[in-house]
């Protein structure tokens, strides 16, 4: 009767544990907190799921419909609510539609289901091609979302026309190799990895390969590409900016912005530069 009561406590304390992580670490907003966001900024937006092939993609629109494009990605973990105040910003809504992703195995996309580099880039190229108003399309994306973002340029170069890079990680050599990931990276211990920590463990396990098979298509990116880094980011280091400039031999046009006493969080810490200097580079260097 006490193994029993041992069990029965133990399974109960388990199911506890993931049911608790899963809801507090999934690092997304409800949609009730979302309806709140919007309402006191009061920012008309459109949240919405779609279905591409076998995966659901979601994601928060604002702006102007038939304006050009800035899509947002996220790092690792994320949601699309890492850009909010980027999505209610008032300038930003007057002359741009926006659009924030919740990129595959996080937010409400497939949650905790991962997918490495390239199939990610593909399936958000459908996506955004299914979404194309016929204006052009920025790609902004965050640590993570650099590579990603250079990696769906390069697949789709028609549809984009300029990349800004946040921190971006491209260097496969700046990679840390962190051991301690792949125990947790494998059954039965990945399935006790909690919330969005788990996708997030897994695409970073696949980092350093999928950036060693992109780096032998850089040469084929091709749009204006915005680069900003903070010089004291300790996650992704300043050292990618170099490995950028060197790698990116045909792009239209390269500027490199960088953030002297910033980490690697510029994107929420120095958010005025941020939003003030991708407005300024698109006005500078879009097609007359």
């Amino acid at each position: 009767m006490k193994r029993i009561k041992k069990r029965y406590l133990f399974a109960v304390l388990l199911i506890s544990y993931l049911l608790f992580n899963y809801s507090c670490l999934s690092m997304r907003s409800s949609k009730k907190e979302t309806r709140a966001l919007f309402l006191k900024e009061n920012v008309a937006y459109q949240d919405t799921t779609l279905q591409i092939e076998d995966k659901e993609l979601h994601y928060i629109q604002t702006g102007n419909d038939k304006a050009p494009t800035l899509v947002f990605i996220h790092g690792s973990p994320g949601s699309w609510n890492a850009y909010q105040s980027y999505l209610t910003d008032s300038v930003l809504l007057k002359k741009y539609r926006m659009i924030a992703l919740d990129r595959p195995g996080f937010g409400y996309s497939d949650f905790r289901k991962s997918m490495g580099l390239k199939p990610q880039a593909q399936l958000l190229n459908k996506l955004l091609t299914r979404l194309d108003n016929g204006a052009p399309y920025t790609l902004i994306g965050h640590s993570y979302g650099g590579p990603l973002i250079v990696q769906m340029a390069i697949e789709q170069p028609n549809l984009y026309t300029h990349l800004a890079i946040l921190a971006g990680a491209l260097d496969p050599s700046a990679e840390k190799k962190e051991r301690w990931r792949y125990p947790i990276g494998v059954f039965p211990l990945k399935y006790l990895v909690p919330g969005a920590l788990k996708p997030s463990n897994e695409e970073l396990i696949m980092l350093k390969k999928d950036l060693k098979t992109l780096k032998e298509d850089l040469h084929m990116l091709s749009q204006h590409v915005l680069i900003i880094h903070g010089a004291k980011d300790k996650l992704v280091p300043y050292s990618n900016v170099a490995f950028m400039e060197k790698e990116f031999t045909d792009v239209s046009s390269l500027k490199v912005l960088t953030l002297e006493d910033q980490n690697h969080f510029f994107v929420w810490e120095r958010e005025a530069f941020v939003k003030e200097n991708i407005d300024a580079w698109l006005k500078k260097t879009e097609t007359p």
